[in-house]
């Protein structure tokens, strides 16, 4: 499985309006849709926490007699580059409309 930041590139960071009868077709409901969607953003946002602070442990020094932080450039540039990636909500937008979010309910909707 590829890191988040490989998936992510080329992706465009800007938010851009979107035609809510095509997002909520699959669902019929745009407030399902945007549930789907705002559970898939949450989940990267603990993904792309997870992977940034691997990324940066990398860097970590253990020092047994002080604990002294020191910052390096490499450092620096993968925390800027996180900062950069696009929204995680514009990340699950983007996976929801090109079908790669896959959802499926936990009990059959029961129609009144």
């Amino acid at each position: 499985m590829t890191d988040i930041k490989s998936r992510v590139q080329g992706l465009d960071p800007n938010i851009r309006a979107r035609n809510i009868k095509a997002l909520s077709k699959e669902t019929g409901n745009i407030y399902e849709t945007l549930n789907i969607i705002a559970k898939r953003a949450n989940h990267l946002v603990g993904d792309i926490k997870h992977e940034l602070n691997k990324k940066l442990e990398e860097f970590a020094i253990s020092s047994d007699a002080i604990e002294e932080i020191s910052e390096n450039k490499e450092q620096i540039e993968i925390s800027k580059f996180y900062e950069r990636l696009p929204n995680p909500a514009l990340i699950a937008t983007e996976e929801y409309t090109s079908g790669d979010l896959f959802h499926k309910y936990k009990e059959k909707r029961q129609h009144h």
